[in-house]
Formats: C-alpha cells, structure tokens, sequence
C-alpha cells in the first residue's frame, strides 16, 4: 500500500512538471506492438476472423432506395421532404431526408448538403442525430437519419397548451442541447442554427439536434466569418460579420433557455409583425426583459449567456462546457448521468399522440424547371453516397435478437465479394471490432 502510494505520488509530482495529453500513447503503441505479432496471428486462422469479413461485407452491401419501405411524409427540408422509412433487412425505422438534385442544383447547394453530410458521418453523439445511410436515387440524395417521433420544440412550446415550460423541462432539455453543443465543439464543429424547429424529441423525452446545414468546421486558432442563421437566434458578432469560434451557439443556448421559459423569443414576439432590420437592431443594442416566469438563476444564466461581448458570455470563456454545465441553473442536472442516457426525463411523449402537421397540411414542393442534370454532377452524387455509416449500422445490426439475424444473411450469398485490393492490417482489424463491441468511433 505504501509502494502503490509512493508510485502515485510520483506520478503526480511527474504530470505537474511534465504535463502530457497523451498520457497512454505509450501505452497503446506497445499493445498494438503487441498485437501485430503472434495474437494478430492466430486471429487470422480463428473463426472470429471469418465472422470479422462477413461482417463487412455485409456492412459494405450496396445501398439503394430498395433498402427501404417508405412511409408517410414527416415534414420539408430545405431542399425536399422528409419521410419515414424502414430498413427491410432488419426492420429499424428511421427518417429519410430527401435532397431534390435540381433543386439542388438551381440553388448552387452542393457544397452545403455535403458539408452536412459529412459532419453528420464524423459525429457520434446521443444529443445530434446520427447519419446511418447515405444514397442516391434518380432525383434525389436521402439522407437516412435517426428517427425523432417526439415532435420538434418549437411544436410543444407553442402548440401543446399555454406557450412555454416548467423550469425542470427547460433545465433538462438546455442540458442535453450543452450537452450536444460540446460534442459538436470537441470536432471543431459551429452549429450556428439553434433554434427550437431543429430540436426534435424521441419517444423517450430525450432530445437530439438537427440539420447541420449551416454546421460548419472552425480551423484551429482561426476564427470564421459567416453571416448566417436565423433571424431572432444570430448573434451580434455573427450579425456584425466578425470573426468568431463556438461563440454564435452559446448565445444560441441562451435564446433558447429563454424562449422555452417565457413562451416567446427575446427579441421578438410570438407573430409579431417586424422588419428584419428591427429586430437585429434589438439584438445588438436592446435587453431582454424578464417576466415573472424567471426564477433568479433562470435569468442570471440567460444574462450570461446573451451577453453582447462574446469575449465575456459564458461558455465562451477559457472553461468552455464546463463552466456553462457547473451555472446554479444547472445544479439538480447529474451530467454523467444524462451523458450516459439514463436521466429521467421531465416529459415523456405519448406514443398515441402524433407531434407533427397532418400530411395533408405540409406544403409540397413544386416542380424544378429548366434545370438539366448532366455527367458534370456525378462527382458530387459519388462523394455523397457512400452507403451506411460503420457506427451506427453497427448498432442497428447490434439491435437484432437471434431469432431476426438470419434475416440478415441473404444479403451475403454472391452478390459482393471482398475487395481484392483490401489490405487487411491489425489496426483495421482491431479497430473494427473495438467499435463492433463498444460502440466507440476508431480510425478505420
């Protein structure tokens, strides 16, 4: 006891005066030393390693639009509908985005919709939803993404009885958006597009941020410039076209904890009738005003959070989440727990209840005229569809129980080989199977 505490001690005295991020890089190159050799080895000649190829080849089946059975339409993005789907091999349900190639086109949004589908591809998070299928059809790329059946905030704020919530939902629903905000900043990633139409709930309560249209990545140590959002939620800095970081999505959390307070936006009232120019006037230059509804610490984290001066608004200081997370707003919020998925939430949606328009009040797209598609669009069809997503299909195969598995093996007899131009190495290999079993997102 007294040697493991002495080793500790000295380990203490050694970070102090040498701190190291990569305290296990060591650690981890002499296992994968180790593994390379006589265990890597035996896996090849093992069973498991013939389980491993089956498993991505099924992985790397080709997708197309007969995956899928296609159910009713949900809602309209920006450049089409967005429907509910099912994958037939394993009956997982989910929403299938649709991205019209002319209109598209018309509107010059190639490079927006791949952006966005390659940040959804990069991140791994419970709090924004995942991307699990990217393909084309004839007219169109679909984005196949988690399925949200709870509605949107902006539904239950002002549709679902008097407009606004109790403070425990308000704190519960704000921690899993900082929650989902930190993860997007671990990669470097803006959001810039907070607003209650782009959080969407699941049948448990739990929420997840939506279209990454106008995510985009910070490069280190140099800051963006981007004058982009919605009127209402943009920033003064973003307003001002100034340089800025992860600060617009922190002022984005303010007006949000403000908006599902007090029923209406802070700078604008519930339809009131105002020129774009007003109310970005009253962002840069008005207060907000707080009703009763407000409790002391309701109204002290939305101060600080709709601070003009990014260089002073909360989160945007050198403690970043953490000083956000540890406001007294947050104090009966347990982030491990909400981390790891099992706080309770505050409300729980009614599996009867349907949380969006009727079908038949959704507008419908008209059609896209004098737009031709031509040989010059297929490298961006061929860079945005790539099939399923590794870390999620992973977990929707994961979700099968034995008796629906067999289901599953048809898709492997004759109908893809294994890439001969593969090489299989121990990282790939073990990589794979670490985030088979774990879930977690290693180099692949």
């Amino acid at each position: 006891c007294v040697c493991a505490q002495s080793l500790a001690e000295q380990c203490r005295e050694n970070l102090e005066l040498h701190p190291c991020k990569e305290i296990f890089s060591d650690c981890r190159k002499a296992l994968h030393d180790y593994l390379r050799r006589a265990p890597f080895s035996d896996y090849q000649n093992s069973m498991y390693f013939d389980r491993f190829l089956q498993w991505k080849m099924l992985e790397r089946q080709p997708i197309t639009k007969d995956t899928f059975r296609q159910y009713r339409v949900l809602g309209k993005g920006g450049f089409g509908e967005v429907c509910a789907c099912q994958v037939r091999a394993t009956g997982k349900m989910y929403a299938c985005k649709k991205l019209e190639k002319k209109r598209i086109k018309k509107r010059k949004g190639e490079s927006m919709a791949l952006n966005e589908k390659q940040i959804l591809e990069k991140v791994n998070s419970r709090f924004v939803v995942s991307l699990a299928y990217a393909y084309e059809t004839k007219d169109a790329l679909c984005l196949v993404l988690t399925l949200m059946n709870g509605g949107d905030l902006k539904f239950h704020i002002y549709s679902m009885g008097t407009p606004g919530f109790e403070k425990d939902r308000v704190q519960f629903y704000a921690a899993q958006i900082c929650c989902g905000l930190d993860h997007l900043h671990q990669e470097s990633i803006v959001y810039r597009d907070l607003k209650p139409e782009n959080i969407l709930l699941d049948d448990n309560g739990h929420i997840r941020i939506s279209d990454l249209g106008l995510a985009i990545k910070v490069p280190e140590g140099d800051p963006i410039r981007g004058r982009v959002g919605t009127v209402g939620y943009m920033a003064p800095e973003v307003i001002n076209n100034e340089r800025y970081g992860m600060s617009p999505d922190w002022w984005g959390l303010g007006c949000l904890i403000y908006e599902m307070t007090a029923g209406r936006s802070p700078f604008r009232a519930r339809k009131e009738r105002v020129k774009r120019e007003e109310v970005e006037k009253r962002v840069q230059e008005g207060e907000e005003e707080y009703s009763d509804k407000f409790t002391e610490d309701t109204q002290a984290i939305c101060r600080v959070l709709l601070t003009k001066d990014p260089k002073q608004r909360l989160g945007c200081t050198t403690e970043g989440s953490t000083g956000v997370k540890a406001h007294c707003f947050f104090r009966n919020i347990n982030f491990k727990r909400l981390e790891a998925g099992i706080q309770e939430p505050s409300f729980v949606p009614d599996p009867r209840a349907v949380y969006c328009k009727d079908v038949l009040d959704i507008e419908q797209f008209s059609t896209v005229k004098g737009v031709n598609l031509d040989q010059t669009d297929n490298d961006f069809y061929f860079k945005f569809s790539t099939g399923c997503v590794s870390i999620p299909w992973q977990h929707e195969v994961g979700e099968l129980n034995g008796t629906s598995f067999p289901l599953l093996w048809p898709l492997l007899r004759g109908s893809l080989q294994w890439q001969s131009n593969t090489v299989l190495t121990p990282s790939l290999c073990f990589s794979v199977s670490v985030s088979c079993w774990t879930g977690s997102s290693g180099d692949m």
